[in-house]
């Protein structure tokens, strides 16, 4: 197979799969007001069509693949569609990130249906805490859900904090403790201002290099790992072998080597998470369009590709939340939450 490039050389092969724009959270760095704007139902894909569609992205290189929401465990019936995309031969990598509320209930099912890796959301380790992040008191079934995923077996379990100053950034240490005890690698994520991030601003976001600091006073040397790898996270080693991974996307983009695309829960493609429009492909589809001529709708796209979101954001002077709240009510694919984060 030919690798599909855009201008910068970055090849399609990563694509983030949202299931659905609902969350049973509301969390403040996410989804921070009080009403929002839904995507109708009846233009919601249908299991059939985001089979149909991954195909068409497997068929032009597109490898690894990520469930995502809103919250996706919300999807009723998910296990049938993951069955339906694992058994897809040129699909190498199902993933899937979720808050983990739900999880308990749906590990082993997600698991038996040929799900292969889970990163679930945890932002503290305190109730409190969560429920003033979350405006929830679902911090007992969070834990949960992440006892669930080991018993299910999955391996390489992921957790994801969103790092802000004020909020959370004293329990770096804790976090890797509980991590450690888990099985499961952290990775410390900067507070990004997209989509939903409506009250977002630079003085909250605490930077790799804080990050660092504060982790060093506890663990002494972190000792950076050298990989090849197109993944967001730069990966660390404590003495003791544990290793984390920060997500610097606010102060030291990734947009060189990022290989992602998202498709909503409606079948709009956006090339970058910081694109204001994106690619209908619901429309085409459903008005007959065969495999061959999505296949180069979605080549002609991706060819011509420049975004590079990230560091456009990070060259601004005056840096502001990126979009206003009457926008996202205009629009709610704008939403972080719609197009998977």
């Amino acid at each position: 197979m030919t690798r599909l490039d855009d201008r910068s050389g970055r090849p399609l092969r990563n694509l983030r799969l949202s299931v659905t724009d609902r969350c049973n959270l509301r969390c403040h760095y996410c989804m921070p007001e009080e009403e929002y704007a839904w995507l109708p139902r009846q233009e919601i894909l249908h299991f059939g069509e985001v089979a149909a569609l991954v195909d068409v992205f497997v068929g032009l290189g597109v490898d690894k693949v990520r469930l995502t929401g809103g919250e996706p465990l919300l999807r009723r019936e998910l296990p049938r569609l993951v069955r339906m995309l694992a058994a897809k031969p040129g699909l190498r990598d199902l993933a899937i990130t979720t808050n983990g509320v739900l999880l308990g209930d749906q590990a082993q099912a997600l698991r038996d249906a040929g799900l292969g890796r889970v990163t679930v959301s945890l932002d503290t380790l305190r109730a409190e805490r969560f429920a003033a992040l979350t405006r929830r008191t679902t911090h007992a079934e969070v834990l949960a859900g992440i006892r669930a995923a080991v018993r299910a077996g999955f391996s390489g379990l992921k957790l994801d904090t969103v790092v802000i100053r004020g909020v959370n950034d004293d329990e770096l240490d804790e976090l890797v403790e509980f991590a450690k005890a888990t099985s499961a690698e952290i990775r410390f994520i900067e507070y990004m201002d997209v989509g939903g991030a409506t009250r977002w601003s630079m003085d909250q976001v605490v930077s790799r290099q804080e990050m660092l600091a504060v982790l060093a006073r506890r663990y002494g040397r972190i000792e950076p790992i050298i990989e090849e790898s197109s993944a967001p996270a730069v990966r660390y080693r404590l003495a003791d072998g544990t290793i984390f991974g920060i997500i610097a996307s606010t102060t030291q983009p990734f947009c060189a080597r990022c290989d992602r695309s998202r498709l909503t829960a409606d079948g709009t493609w956006y090339l970058c998470l910081y694109a204001r429009e994106g690619v209908d492909l619901r429309g085409p589809f459903r008005a007959g369009a065969s495999p061959e001529e999505l296949g180069a709708l979605i080549t002609g796209r991706w060819r011509t590709r420049a975004d590079r979101g990230a560091e456009e954001r990070l060259a601004l002077r005056a840096r502001e939340p990126l979009l206003r709240v009457g926008e996202l009510r205009t629009d709610p694919r704008l939403e972080m939450h719609t197009r998977g984060g």
